[in-house]
């Protein structure tokens, strides 16, 4: 069987930068990490919710905070995984800072296009999508030509392929011109919408991580890296995942799960005896230090459980090397490891205590009629562009004015296709806050 090369997957050319030469004292893996970081799609992570919609409490994750804690766990990953290949003559020594690099980079953006209210404002953008497209006129008239597929359950993960490798920095010549190696590293789903819904056994795909206007640029990044192609009997065909791609979902299944239940606790809506049982079982440990706080000792279980489930997906990505390396290992990490029993238990919980709390599911309710009053409200904008051929020179009006108030980017809208994702990324990218205020201003709400 065909396998993945290390020579290839830890690729360090940029994309669209054939003149790029990585620095003596800069590696190109730390320059992606520092593009990101500078970023405002990355910056704007700070107002947009984890878990908790628009909560008072400072300690309450955010999802810029979550990715700084993800990536803090993906380079302890890719550290540890790094000195196994090089220990097993998998890949040079110099190479374990490549491994490493590319997971802290990948993770740091791994929800760079998450949308306001979490995944319920993803949900939330999909039906509004869905309610136009059912109704089938001016933009949403052409389903097929428009793609619906991919509005129709809008995903933040292919909205941050999108702006890591068109919308930041180089517009629409490469975005923020990323090492192909951190971009295969990035993209947990490599298949588009439609192919998705076709697909019949596209190997642990159980989304689509692509849109397909990107699919090009992300199949100059499989040729680069190495990854290998797949197509099913009726004609589909995508790509297997990048074997970093592995640890980036680990640390990102690692800390949403167990910072989950801190923020629950701190939220009071799990006790700390719950917290506790959960956390301990994970981590082995209840030592506490004499006269420590509740929350200290949950704070103290909450780092003992990620040292040791760091430790289970180390070896659960040993465990399944070769067939991660062939493309056909279709679990995550955490779900195949020694610690799997636990995190279905903390899953379990999430689902039954923290995602359906009162206060949660009542700002996701507003949240979800936010994200509709400002779909509603900017959508004229749009229509009036394509009544003026895709000029925008030759707005006038209200709709001159929504768009000079909301300084709204047309700059890339040229047919209906393109004009409903220009509308996506406008939406996708406020702050819950943002939104709020947004649609304030076009509902004439005080």
């Amino acid at each position: 069987m065909v396998s993945m090369r290390w020579e290839a997957l830890l690729d360090l050319h940029r994309l669209h930068d054939g003149n790029y030469r990585q620095a003596a004292q800069r590696a190109a893996y730390d320059q992606d990490a520092d593009r990101i970081t500078f970023s405002a799609p990355f910056r704007r992570l700070a107002n947009k919710t984890q878990v908790h919609p628009l909560y008072d409490n400072d300690h309450v994750h955010h999802r810029l905070i979550h990715s700084l804690e993800t990536a803090s766990v993906g380079r302890t990953l890719g550290l540890r995984v790094g000195e196994w290949l090089w220990k097993n003559a998998h890949i040079e020594e110099r190479n374990q800072a490549v491994v490493a690099g590319l997971v802290y980079a990948a993770c740091l953006a791994h929800d760079i296009g998450n949308p306001p209210f979490g995944h319920s404002g993803e949900a939330a953008i999909g039906a509004w999508f869905a309610e136009c497209f059912a109704r089938g006129e001016g933009l949403f008239s052409d389903r097929h030509a428009c793609f619906a597929e991919e509005f129709e359950a809008f995903e933040g993960n292919a909205q941050g392929f999108r702006i890591l490798t068109r919308l930041e920095m180089y517009r629409e010549d490469g975005g923020m011109r990323l090492t192909q190696g951190m971009l295969g590293t990035f993209v947990k789903y490599p298949v588009t919408a439609r192919t998705r819904l076709q697909a019949r056994d596209a190997c642990g795909l159980k989304k689509f991580g692509l849109f397909q206007s990107d699919a090009a640029t992300f199949a100059t990044v499989a040729g680069a890296t190495g990854l290998l192609p797949r197509q099913d009997a009726g004609g589909a065909s995508w790509w297997c995942r990048h074997p970093l791609v592995f640890l980036v979902e680990a640390a990102d299944d690692i800390c949403y799960n167990i910072l989950d239940l801190e923020d629950a606790f701190l939220c009071r809506d799990l006790t700390f005896g719950g917290v506790e049982a959960l956390l301990s079982a994970v981590s082995g440990k209840k030592d506490y230090a004499s006269g420590n706080t509740p929350q200290e000792n949950v704070a103290y279980l909450r780092a003992r459980a990620i040292s040791a489930a760091i430790g289970a997906c180390v070896e659960a990505f040993t465990e399944n090397y070769d067939a991660i390396m062939r493309g056909e290992f279709a679990g995550a990490l955490v779900d195949v490891s020694a610690q799997a029993e636990n995190f279905r238990r903390i899953e379990e919980t999430a689902r039954e205590r923290i995602f359906t709390s009162a206060r949660k599911t009542e700002l996701e309710v507003s949240g979800r009629n936010v994200v509709h009053r400002v779909l509603d409200g900017v959508l004229p904008v749009y229509e009036a562009l394509a009544a003026c051929d895709w000029d925008a020179g030759k707005l006038k009006g209200y709709e001159r004015q929504l768009e000079r108030a909301l300084a709204i980017d047309l700059r890339n809208a040229r047919d209906p296709f393109s004009a409903l994702h220009s509308l996506a990324d406008f939406v996708s990218g406020m702050t819950d806050r943002y939104s709020l205020k947004i649609a304030r201003m076009v509902t004439g709400a005080s």
